[in-house]
């Protein structure tokens, strides 16, 4: 398997309990098959020379770099925070469910890495930010209100109300 950001042949090293494919011999990125990274995204998860290796090179991502090819698929890959790291971008297959990390970005992750608290403090600021969403939840919240007087409204046309039932 070959390298999405610089075609070089793709190592494959063992970080503690995990296999990864790393570009050793070119940008030094690191392929995860799927469910690979979030093995090895917090301080504590992982092991061994490979990944002490890995985790030594500085962090170079492009901004400006094209759309890169899943590695594994030739799926164009998708740019995006790192779910549990608001500071990373990755680039993620949506097809294999592959993560391709630029280098130093696995140690970027692994220093912002948030927890399940922070998660959801941040999901609750992103939501606040989008104009729309406390429009759409007061009217979720009409909505369910309405439900319920309807509700209760037609209990009375009900023949088994008027029987003793409910």
């Amino acid at each position: 398997m070959n390298c999405p950001v610089c075609g070089k042949e793709l190592v494959e090293k063992i970080f503690g309990n995990v296999r990864v494919d790393v570009c050793e011999n070119g940008c030094k990125g690191i392929w995860f098959d799927w469910l690979e990274l979030s093995k090895l995204d917090e301080k504590n998860e992982g092991l061994g020379e490979a990944l002490r290796q890995a985790l030594k090179y500085p962090r170079v991502n492009d901004a400006n770099r094209e759309r890169i090819n899943c590695p594994k698929c030739s799926t164009p890959m998708h740019a995006h925070k790192y779910q549990s790291s608001k500071e990373v971008n990755v680039d993620e297959c949506y097809v294999c469910g592959g993560f391709f990390l630029d280098s130093g970005e696995l140690v970027a992750i692994r220093d912002t890495f948030m927890s399940e608290d922070e998660e959801d403090a941040y999901a609750q600021k992103l939501l606040d930010e989008m104009p729309d969403y406390r429009e759409a939840e007061a009217n979720l919240e009409k909505s369910k209100q309405r439900k319920e007087a309807i509700r209760r409204y037609t209990r009375f046309l009900r023949l088994s109300y008027y029987m003793g039932g409910k």
